[in-house]
C-alpha cells in the first residue's frame, strides 16, 4: 500500500537541500507518494538574509552544514547569491509545475540552480529558463509568474503550513503518522518509512467496537 508523505520546504534553506538529498535516496524504489509543500522562511517584506556578509551565518555553514555535506556526500555549496532571494515566485512556479505534471522536475531544477549553480531563483527570467529545462512551456510559465496567477494559491498554501499544519521550521517531513523536523540521514528516513509502511499494511477495513464503521 502506498505510503503518503508530505514535505514542507523552502528553496533557499540549506537543510532542506541536505534533507531532500537523503530523503530521496531513502525513498528510491519504494511505494511512496510525495507531496512537496511550500514554506517561506522570510516572506516579503521581511529583511533578506545576507549570509556572505554575516560572520555568524558563515560560521554556522562551516560548523553545522559543511560537516553534513561531507558526511553524506551531498553535491552542494554555499550559494554566491547574497542577499538570498525571496522565494514566493519560485513557489508560485511550483504550483504551475504541479498543474502540468512536472512538480518533481521543476523542484529538482530550482534547488540545484541555487545550491549548485549560484543562480538567482528570485528572478522571473531565471525561473523561466529553469522551468523550460524542466519540460514546461516557457511562455506560459513566464506569463503566469508575471501576472501573479498563483499568488493567492501560494498565500493559501502558506496559511495551511503556518496555521493548520503547525510548521515552524523546515524541512519538515510528515511520513504517515511520523513527523521528522529537520534534515535527517538516509538511514533515519529508511527506518521511519519501513515502520510506517508496516503500519499501513495492517490498517485494513475493520469493524470498530462502537459500530460506526459497520
Amino acid at each position: 500500500m502506498t505510503l503518503n508523505i508530505k514535505v514542507y520546504s523552502d528553496y533557499v534553506c540549506p537543510f532542506c537541500f541536505l534533507g531532500k538529498d537523503q530523503f530521496e535516496k531513502a525513498t528510491e524504489g519504494k511505494d511512496v507518494e510525495v507531496e512537496w509543500l511550500p514554506f517561506e522562511l522570510r516572506p516579503r517584506p521581511t529583511e533578506q538574509l545576507d549570509p556572505l556578509n554575516d560572520p555568524s551565518k558563515l560560521a554556522m555553514w562551516d560548523g553545522a552544514i559543511k560537516p553534513r555535506i561531507e558526511a553524506w556526500g551531498v553535491d552542494m555549496k554555499l550559494p554566491n547569491v547574497s542577499p538570498h532571494p525571496y522565494t514566493d515566485l519560485a513557489h508560485e512556479g511550483c504550483h504551475f509545475a504541479k498543474e502540468h505534471g512536472k512538480e518533481k522536475a521543476y523542484n529538482d531544477r530550482v534547488y540545484k540552480a541555487f545550491f549548485q549553480e549560484d543562480q538567482n531563483i528570485g528572478d522571473i527570467d531565471v525561473l523561466t529558463t529553469l522551468a523550460k529545462e524542466a519540460g514546461l512551456d516557457e511562455q506560459a510559465f513566464h506569463d503566469a509568474l508575471a501576472e501573479r496567477k498563483y499568488q493567492d494559491v501560494q498565500r493559501q498554501a502558506l496559511r495551511h503550513a503556518y496555521e493548520e499544519a503547525g510548521i515552524t521550521a523546515v524541512p519538515t517531513f510528515i511520513i504517515g503518522n511520523e513527523r521528522i523536523a529537520g534534515a535527517a540521514s538516509q538511514e533515519v528516513f529508511e527506518q521511519v518509512i519501513e515502520k510506517e509502511s508496516k503500519q499501513k499494511s495492517v490498517d485494513g477495513l475493520r469493524c470498530d467496537l462502537d459500530g460506526n464503521s459497520c
